[in-house]
């Protein structure tokens, strides 16, 4: 440690953009001091006094805490004290990526082409900057176009390749995440110039900031009329703590019209640029076999399970036997991102592969094993574990205090889903309020809208408990909290909402009754009948029972919460209609439906 630098006091919690110009330093080199500590924080990250000694000290500057003496020695061992509390806060547990090279000797190691992903807001022009970059590969002259989307390509630049993930389309990268796969190097964040800052900006920057890549924002749109690109690098500053090169930080911007091909070339020199500032990440050993990621993968009528693998680190031939969670089997065919089949896939190559025996998820982990014979064994094992953990139970309001009291667990993580932004702020506030000296109330995630799959697996990955106030739960979101063991409890009353988690926080919480969705029918015509109208449904999946509790869903808000007043299949009256039939729903209370409209019947259960 240099002691160049005077001493600086500390006094007490201090954001990042504070303690930047305390040491007078860039808030960009604090942000990557707390980086490779294992520390996640943005500039307007609030440090507590330990992190930001510990931060300051690797940066060279001796620090004094408050109630420290000056003495030089008194300081040297208050240092010491400071370096061993704060080691558990840099303490981070390394992503999967990070031990699947961690692993290989130095020697073994060799570059590999960079893997970036694309992500931002819904129509900020994510899809539009892919395409023209695909048209650049085209216009090089490259054999042939695109002949098949296989969630991800290659192109060459400056006799470089760099390796894209086709992140619309598919939710790969949140499940990369949330699984700690984290296959991307590098992300572009895309913020449309005449939109700005947007929801999805903020929760793409959080993946991206949580898997701890380099980030370069396209800021795309700039050849519309109302497009303002300053205006953008302001709300990334403000809303993000990612400050532009131009402006003295180390953010790439690039200025971006898609369509007519402008800023494409400077946006991938900036790609290499980037790479080869991180080059010594960006490297794998070649020479052993296969492991990577899941990206996408579907049953096809005719070849059977299709799915693509971006290899992270080994090479993929032909003929080996991939083991992908609980899916496995021997490659049959394997076709690179233009549909040429190959027999080899080196690190950083994506590829379309047929044989396996069942869909894997997107974001799966999948490595190669000797033969089929041991991929069944490990299968057979992974399967026991999943029906233990199932048979212990997901982690639950009601798990927390017990945790707490068993010196298990210092803090709640919840990720908060509301109606409004207004409703949004006050539960985030008050549930912040709730923390008690023993007790940390982390909220990992908050935003406004319906539970979705991303929140799920959002929590699963940080141990943390969905909340949802005024909103609904996507059938896939629900799906997923079974099978990850998350738990979501929603809420129509704030009061009781602060109250629950208020008495988990004190262990004095009571039996919890969880809402089970038995069936979802889909209005496909509405009939006249004496006395109002009745809805001629099909039944999606699961079971609709007569009197059973129901709710419409139109256009994805809940219109009507009510129950299931008559249940008829041919005119007769029925018990129950279960998936892959058609019968006529009438809601109690409801008059009006339209086609296209949900039905979801549920009941509520004492766990």
């Amino acid at each position: 440690m240099s002691h160049a630098h005077e001493a600086i006091r500390i006094p007490g919690p201090i954001s990042v953009r504070e303690l930047a110009e305390l040491l007078d330093e860039s808030p960009i080199a604090v942000i990557k001091t707390l980086m490779a500590m294992g520390v996640m924080a943005n500039i307007n990250q609030v440090l507590d006094p330990d992190t930001a000694a510990l931060a300051a000290e690797e940066m060279g500057h001796p620090v004094i805490l408050p109630g420290e003496e000056e003495a030089e020695e008194e300081a040297a061992e208050e240092t010491t004290a400071i370096e061993e509390e704060v080691e558990p806060v840099a303490e981070v547990k390394p992503t999967r990526k990070q031990r699947l090279y961690a692993n290989e000797r130095p020697e073994d190691l060799q570059p590999r082409p960079p893997i970036v992903a694309v992500l931002g807001h819904v129509d900020h022009g994510k899809t539009t900057l892919l395409d023209a970059i695909r048209q650049t590969r085209v216009a090089e002259g490259e054999a042939g176009g695109i002949t098949q989307h296989i969630g991800a390509y290659q192109v060459t630049k400056q006799g470089r390749l760099i390796t894209f993930i086709d992140t619309p389309g598919h939710e790969a990268f949140t499940a990369m995440r949330a699984r700690g796969a984290q296959g991307a190097d590098i992300v572009i964040l895309v913020i449309a110039a005449d939109d700005g800052v947007m929801p999805q900006t903020i929760e793409a920057y959080e993946h991206a900031k949580a898997a701890g890549v380099p980030i370069i924002v396209a800021v795309t749109k700039v050849d519309k009329n109302n497009a303002n690109p300053d205006r953008v690098r302001q709300q990334a500053a403000d809303q993000l703590g990612l400050i532009p090169e131009e402006w003295g930080g180390d953010v790439p911007f690039v200025d971006l019209a898609a369509p007519k091909g402008q800023g494409i070339d400077e946006l991938l020199d900036y790609i290499l640029i980037v790479a080869d500032l991180h080059q010594d990440e960006i490297v794998a050993n070649p020479n052993r076999s296969a492991q990577g990621v899941v990206l996408e993968s579907e049953l096809d009528p005719r070849q059977g399970v299709v799915a693509t693998l971006l290899v992270l680190n080994g090479t993929l031939r032909q003929r080996d036997t991939v083991l992908a969670g609980t899916a496995y089997g021997r490659i049959r065919a394997m076709f690179d991102d233009q549909g040429k089949r190959v027999k080899e896939a080196p690190p950083s190559t994506p590829v379309r592969v047929l044989g396996l025996n069942e869909v894997p998820p997107a974001g799966q982990f999948f490595e190669v094993v000797e033969s089929e014979r041991a991929a069944r064994e490990i299968v057979e094992q992974r399967k026991r574990r999943l029906e233990q953990k199932r048979a212990r139970g997901r982690i639950t309001l009601e798990d927390v205090f017990r945790q707490l009291q068993a010196g298990q667990r210092e803090e709640l993580n919840l990720v908060v889903k509301a109606d409004t932004q207004g409703t949004l702020d006050a539960l985030v506030d008050s549930l912040h309020d709730l923390a008690t000296d023993d007790v940390a109330v982390k909220i990992i995630r908050q935003g406004v809208g319906p539970v979705s799959e991303s929140d799920v697996m959002l929590a699963s990955a940080s141990d943390a408990i969905v909340i949802g106030f005024g909103v609904k739960v996507d059938r896939v979101a629900r799906e997923r909290a079974e099978q990850e063991g998350v738990q979501i409890r929603t809420y129509d009353v704030i009061y009781h909402l602060l109250e629950d988690v208020e008495k988990a926080l004190k262990g004095l919480l009571e039996p919890e009754t969880e809402e089970f969705v038995l069936g979802t029918a889909e209005v496909r015509a509405v009939f006249k009948v004496r006395g109002g109208k009745v809805a001629g449904c099909y039944v999606l999946d699961g079971v609709i029972r007569r009197n059973a509790k129901a709710r419409l869903v139109r256009d994805g808000e809940v219109v009507a919460d009510t129950k299931v007043a008559s249940l008829k299949r041919f005119q007769e009256d029925v018990a129950e209609v279960r998936q892959g039939f058609e019968c006529g729903i009438a809601l109690e209370g409801v008059t009006d439906y339209k086609e296209g409209d949900l039905i979801e019947a549920y009941e509520v259960r004492e766990i």
